[in-house]
């Protein structure tokens, strides 16, 4: 095969994922019909968060007792701390990012990058008065959490909140429930 040929095709390949991350770099949506908590107060939402329930996908996959850890750094901006135990490689995994309010600092909208310049939707879309459980989305209808302050959640907020996903079109049915066991978190 032709080098010239090799080098353009791998050339145009870097260029098209360039393009694609420079697009993507800072842009997140909300699903449609979805929408970010307003009055929202970061002070009250930092802390540990335990996950109750998940839309599994590639990076969560096989975890149990995961839990969000959201601080503030020296210029205050949000800190996103991730924590996981992988039963099946019997190890804790560990992912720590940065969250930026998409606009209003007092709506629940906001991006979370793990990955330099990639940014993803963080929206949280229902949340008690003491800041105790949340429902919170993504970008897109992939992704959806269930958190709380506690290991467990009140069967009413339980069903509230899947009320509320199924209304936007969430398939509850396939939530993954996190188990979280006695263990040392790491």
């Amino acid at each position: 095969m032709n080098k010239k040929l090799i080098f353009a095709g791998a050339a145009a390949a870097i260029a098209a994922t360039a393009a694609y991350l420079y697009t993507r770099a800072g842009k997140v949506s909300m699903p449609k019909g979805a929408e970010a908590v307003k009055d929202f107060e970061v002070e009250k939402y930092l802390g540990t968060w335990y996950e109750i329930a998940r839309l599994d996908y590639k990076f969560e996959r096989n975890l149990s007792n995961v839990t969000a850890h959201y601080s503030l750094d020296e210029k205050g901006q949000v800190v996103v701390d991730n924590k996981g135990f992988n039963y099946k490689k019997g190890k804790w995994l560990e992912s720590v990012g940065k969250a930026k309010f998409v606009g209003d600092p007092h709506e629940a909208r906001l991006k979370v990058s793990f990955w330099g310049p990639i940014w993803n939707g963080y929206n949280v879309i229902a949340i008690d008065a003491d800041y105790q459980h949340a429902l919170v989305v993504g970008d897109d209808k992939n992704y959806m959490w269930i958190l709380s302050r506690n290991k467990r959640i009140p069967k009413h907020v339980k069903q509230s909140f899947l009320l509320k996903a199924s209304s936007l079109g969430y398939d509850v049915n396939d939530l993954t429930w996190t188990k979280h066991r006695n263990m040392h978190v790491a």
